[in-house]
């Protein structure tokens, strides 16, 4: 009986340690993503857009599969290799690709709104392909957190709005939703930390020479852009991504998928104060609503918890200690980069 107790109480400590962390890897996430648009900014400014996305995927897939190498961890390839294909596919070469192609042919406030249906489709993705619950409060919540970004992103729009840019925008949402539901669907196939390296290094690659081919390597070299890659590299693509999986892995893709809605308004903050962009009443109100978005599709899954935490059975009958709810590698990614 008391070492059953103990199992309990081991058990309880874990699951709380890992709740506290959930919130830190959120607020790392958001902090980092939303950042990084101000880096690409200025590195764009400096370099073609394609090829300055190819060197940021390669810097942060490299430094990914560096902390993987030290840490012994192996990639798995034999049996997996379609899986990191289609990660490659989705996360960096469509996504990355078809965002900058659209980032170029499109007002910045409309590509955002296309950008960001990725919750939106996400949601409906993964009621389908992974059988996550879309309950109406889960989807009005979504739905009410895009209307943020729309209203937010709103101002912004002006000017000529291309039908290519418009689906550019919408495919590389979609691309970028059906990378997230493969990585859930491939969990416990492939490791984490190399479903990050891989298809960065392969897809950063890619990008990289399809720039150089149809942009040229005119890149104005200086210490900001430098600054701009190694950031938008190491924080915005490395840690970010392997952060954004971590998330991934601890619950539904539906539920993680709603906290990016917070990235462009940290984005716009960030641009406001270190880039002298203005701001209006829309950021105020499109915030309002994406806080009450994602707060209504989180207050379900707390009673589901809750409800959850009281049908648990008494001690006496617990055997075994249930895994984490944070995966080994989300806590040792957060070690080895020391951002958390």
């Amino acid at each position: 009986m008391s070492v059953e107790r103990g199992v309990v109480r081991r058990q309880s400590s874990a699951e709380e340690h890992d709740g506290r962390r959930i919130p830190l890897v959120i607020v790392v996430l958001i902090l980092a993503w939303g950042t990084t648009f101000a880096a690409v900014k200025l590195g764009v400014a400096a370099s073609p857009p394609l090829l300055f996305a190819g060197l940021r995927s390669l810097i942060g897939g490299t430094a990914i599969a560096a902390l993987a190498v030290l840490r012994g961890r192996r990639p798995r390839i034999r049996g997996t290799a379609a899986v990191y294909v289609l990660l490659t596919v989705m996360n960096v070469i469509g996504f990355f690709g078809l965002q900058t192609l659209a980032i170029q042919l499109l007002p910045s406030g409309l590509a955002a709104v296309l950008t960001y249906l990725q919750p939106v489709i996400t949601g409906i993705l993964a009621a389908f392909l992974l059988g996550e619950r879309l309950s109406a409060r889960k989807f009005g919540g979504t739905l009410l957190a895009f209307a943020g970004i729309a209203v937010v992103s709103t101002a912004a729009i002006t000017g000529n709005v291309s039908g290519p840019g418009v689906a550019f925008a919408a495919c590389g949402a979609l691309t970028w939703s059906l990378g997230t539901v493969t990585f859930k669907l491939s969990q416990g196939c492939v490791d984490p930390w190399w479903a990050v390296a891989l298809p960065f290094i392969a897809g950063g690659a890619v990008l990289t020479v399809a720039g150089l081919l149809t942009e040229g390597p005119d890149v104005r070299w200086s210490g900001e852009f430098a600054a701009a890659l190694i950031y938008s590299g190491l924080v915005g693509t490395g840690l970010a991504w392997a952060l954004w999986f971590a998330l991934l892995s601890s619950g539904e893709a539906t539920t993680a998928s709603t906290y990016v809605f917070f990235v462009p308004l940290v984005s716009l903050l960030v641009g406001a104060v270190f880039l002298g962009e203005q701001i209006g009443p829309s950021l105020f109100v499109g915030s309002a609503l994406v806080v009450a978005g994602v707060s209504l599709v989180n207050w379900k899954h707390r009673q589901s918890r809750q409800m959850a935490r009281r049908e648990t059975p008494a001690p006496h009958i617990r055997r075994h200690r249930a895994p984490s709810t944070i995966p080994e590698h989300v806590a040792s990614a957060e070690d080895s980069t020391g951002q958390t």
